[in-house]
Parts: structure tokens; sequence; C-alpha cells
């Protein structure tokens, strides 16, 4: 063999041992779909490399069927990897294929809703030609190291560069604990998963849920008074702590707080972790209403099928109509029983017939507006307790609505003039930078907020805002916590004095420690709205 060919297979046994090490130690691009190569090694292509050269140093060829099998077999790990550094950084969190899977069918759904056909055409296209094409390439990658080990010399230098490799791991690993030389094996994520998947299916992983708590209160601070909960989806402590959103919010906080100081009421914020990030609101939802800690279905399903008293119990107790509003309820929903409601209105009760804006086409000041005609509005009436989640803010984020001043327009079928409805449906979604959209709809949510808190300057009500969860990673950032905003507006003095003392303060702007999880937020209100009876 002449130089130039033998440099040739050199380096082409180069190339394959650094495109499999690639394809399971690259790192996330955030704040996009896209990954960077990284420094770091692959156990799996260093223990491949060591196996082959030991395997034809005993004499013993490389099957085309094993070598198959090991590409396929390099695929999925590939993508597991991949799943898994891109769910940290887009979505804060790693997979769960027991759950996550049965959430795929409505997410897929929602993404197809809201894509532009060439974006989910180009989506479907990829989930069909990148595995082949991984494929393709890596059984090239590993065919080029097989037949590298065939040659004596060759073989030597995998098995010499295999062994240094380990070496040089583990002197890393001492020094830099964690983050070594070594990736975290792709091997080592997978089993997790299918061990979680196994664990979650037989049920083992279930735990005895804890004893309900004592609801029992006489509601003394807010008597009379009309209390709404809600809940202002994705938002997040990301909407203070990251300055792009804060500049960009400032200008409608600070409507807010006009109208709270013009409408003669107070407010005082804390933060609370949440029990779910960058979706699954219904997680926050029920561990705030029954103060007990869900983080999965399996306890939302087994808690919801209990007789517990509630939050919305005292309330009941007491003579009050108590009612959810739920823009984004489609289906029956015969678990909300559980909670025990008067009455729970879902999308289709709501009668919206404006513009379509987002998936469930109503718009956050609808709802609010509607809230209002079936609950606050009318005057010789029981006192409300009034549940309600927003959606105005639900990723993509845009287009977003367009903020209307003449609330007596809203329920209406035409409640935008044609100008700010063209500006609005001329927003697209931009997949790679979400934040801006997410800004300007969190900007809206605030303005529908100081608008009504105007609209109602006359009434008696205890507002409690709170964010569901943080934004995907997409939009909060790598790394970011659990943390969610709560606010408490109320022309009550003692409640806002009894919620500071628990840790809250004065305005708007939140600040740390948190105070307390989302289901211990439940017995901090209760106490802030009355006492043990």
């Amino acid at each position: 063999m002449s130089p130039l060919a033998r440099l040739a297979h050199w380096l082409a046994l180069a190339a394959a041992l650094l495109l499999l090490n690639m394809t399971l130690t690259v790192a996330s691009v955030w704040p996009t779909l896209g990954v960077r190569p990284t420094a770091r090694l692959s156990l799996e292509t260093v223990l491949l490399a060591a196996a082959f050269a030991l395997w034809s140093a005993a004499g013993r060829r490389i099957s085309r069927r094993v070598l198959a099998v090991i590409a396929a077999v390099w695929v999925v790990l590939a993508l597991s990897h991949y799943l898994e550094i891109t769910s940290r950084a887009l979505y804060g969190r790693s997979v769960n294929l027991y759950w996550d899977l049965k959430l795929l069918p409505d997410v897929g759904a929602m993404f197809a809703f809201v894509a532009q056909p060439r974006m989910l055409a180009a989506v479907v296209a990829g989930a069909i030609l990148l595995p082949l094409t991984l494929y393709a390439v890596l059984r090239w990658a590993v065919g080029r190291v097989a037949r590298a080990s065939a040659d004596p010399r060759m073989g030597r230098a995998l098995a010499t560069m295999s062994a240094l490799a380990v070496a040089a791991g583990a002197a890393t690993l001492v020094n830099a604990g964690a983050d070594g030389l070594f990736v975290r094996p792709a091997a080592a994520v997978l089993a997790g998963e299918a061990w979680e998947f196994a664990h979650e299916a037989s049920g083992a992983g279930r735990r005895p849920l804890p004893p309900a708590p004592d609801v029992s209160n006489d509601l003394s601070r807010v008597e009379g008074a009309d209390v709404i909960l809600l809940f202002i989806e994705s938002y997040g402590a990301t909407s203070w702590d990251r300055p792009e959103y804060a500049s960009v919010l400032a200008p409608a906080r600070h409507r807010l707080n006009e109208a709270i100081d013009a409408s003669g009421r107070g407010v005082v914020t804390g933060l609370v972790e949440s029990t779910t990030f960058g979706g699954e609101s219904w997680l926050a939802h029920i561990s705030l209403l029954s103060g007990t800690e869900v983080r999965d279905a399996d306890v939302n399903r087994r808690l919801m099928a209990e007789h517990r008293d509630t939050l919305v119990t005292p309330f009941a107790r007491h003579g009050y109509r108590t009612m959810a509003v739920m823009p984004g309820l489609q289906a029956p929903w015969p678990e909300g029983r559980f909670y025990g409601f008067d009455r729970i209105y879902g999308l289709p009760d709501l009668g919206y017939e404006g513009p379509p804006f987002g998936w469930w086409d109503v718009t956050d000041q609808f709802v609010i507006a509607r809230m209002d005609a079936l609950a606050v509005a009318p005057r010789d009436r029981a006192p409300v307790f009034v549940f309600m989640p927003s959606i105005s803010t639900h990723a993509p984020f845009t287009p977003v609505p367009p903020y209307q001043p003449d609330w007596s327009r809203v329920l209406t079928s035409a409640p935008y003039d044609e100008g700010p409805l063209t500006r609005a449906y001329a927003e697209v979604p931009d997949w790679t930078d979400l934040g801006p959209g997410y800004a300007r709809a969190l900007s809206y949510t605030y303005d529908t907020l100081a608008g009504y808190l105007r609209l109602r300057a006359d009434r008696d009500l205890v507002l409690v805002i709170v964010g569901d969860h943080q934004p995907a990673a997409l939009v909060s950032g790598e790394g970011a916590s659990w943390e969610v905003p709560v606010h408490v507006v109320a022309s009550r003095p003692a409640v806002l004095e009894r919620l500071r003392a628990h840790g809250f303060t004065e305005g708007l702007a939140p600040a740390r420690p948190d105070l307390a999880r989302m289901d211990t937020l439940m017995p901090i209100l209760l106490d802030a709205f009355g006492d043990p009876r």
C-alpha cells in the first residue's frame, strides 16, 4: 500500500471515530433545536474501538450483519442523547417516556395547528429522513472502524488509544467530578429512561397520597368580597429576571400598578415553586387547589378519584357561588367534580364569536369579560369564588390579540377595528426565538388585568394572580428555576397585612427567597382569607 493510500485510511479512521464520538457528545445550542460539538469523549466510542481491536486481534472477522445491528443501535443512542440534551435545554427537564409519550398526540396536534405548512412538512420529512440518513452515515463509520481494526498496525493503535482515553478519563473524573473528559454514557441515559418507563408503567413508583390538609376557615377577612383565582399561563419568574423581557414589560407593569392604585387597591407579591415546568399546567392547578403536591399525571388521576376538601370547599360552605371558567376545556371533564365547583364553564359554554387567536381561538380579555358577566356584574347575588386559567400566553405566544379598551365590545362578534386586527394577524411565530412574542403576550395580559381592575373599581374584589409554570427553557433559559410569581390584589388591608407576615412584599415585583411550593401556598392563602374554625 502506498504512503498516500495509507494516509487516506488513517484519515478515514479518524473521521469515523470523530463522527461516532460526536453523535453521542454534542451539546445543545440554546435557544434552538441545534447542537454543537464538544471536546469530550463518548465511552461507547472508546469501548467500540477497543472491542473491535481485540476481536480482530483474536483472528475473528466482524460480520456485516453485526455491523448493521451496531449501526442501528448507535442511531437509537444518538437520538436518545439528542432528545435528552434538547429536552433539558428547551423544556427544563429530562425526557420521561411514560408520561411524554402520552402527551405526544396533543402536543403534535397543537404544533400542527399553529405551525406554518412549510415548517410542518419539514418536521415530518425530517422525522422520516433523519434516522435513515443517520443510519447510513453511522453504518459507514462503524464499518470503517471494523475495517481498520483488521489491520494489525491500526488495530494496535485503536487499542492503545482506547486505553489512554480510559486512563485520561479516570484522571479527569477524579479531578473534575462529573464534568470530566467523558460525557454521561448515552446507553446509561437510555437504560435509565427504560427503567423509569417500566417503573411507572408497573405502578411500582406510586407513593401513598398524603392526608388532605385542613381547609376549615371562617373567611372573615374576605367576607362578602368576590375572590378570583387566576392562573396566568407560562407566567414565570424569568419574565422578571431576564432583562430582555423585563425592559419590554416595564411599561405594561407600570400601567397595571397605576390601575391598582387608581382603583383603591393594594398588591403584595411573592415567589413560589411550581410543581411543573414548561407545560402540564393542570399539575400546578390541582396542587394549589388541593394543597397536595402533584408532579405527574398518575398522582393527579389518583387524587381526583378521591373525595377531599379543596380550596373551593370553605367558600361553598360560606354560601359563595363557586365556579371554574376554563377556556382550554374542550371536552367533558368528569374528574372536575373533585374540586367541588357549583358550575364549570368550558370553551363551548363561553360562546366566543370573535376572530380566532391561538389554539383555542378565544382571548383572555373575552374570557375575563364573560366571567364578569356571569359572576361579578350582577348586583343582587351571593359573593363568588372563581377559578380561571388564562390561555393567551400559551406557546407559541404569537399572534397576540389586541387589547380592546372599550370593554363593551369585547363580548361582541366584532371586538376589534380592522387595523389592530390586521397588525396582530401579521405576526407569525419565530420558532428560533419565541422570547419577543412571550413578552408581547404577557404585556397584553397585564393590560387586560389593568383594564378590568379599572372597569370594576367599585367592586370588592380579591384577585389572586399565580403563574402556573415557567415558560419552556426555549424562553426561560438554560437552568432556569421553577419559580413563578403570585400577586394578591385587594382593597382589604387585613388580607394584605397577613400575606406580608408570610413574606409577601409590597408591589408587583417579586423578591426571593421562595415563600412556598405551589401546594403549600394554599394554607397561606387560607390564613390570609380568615381564621381556622
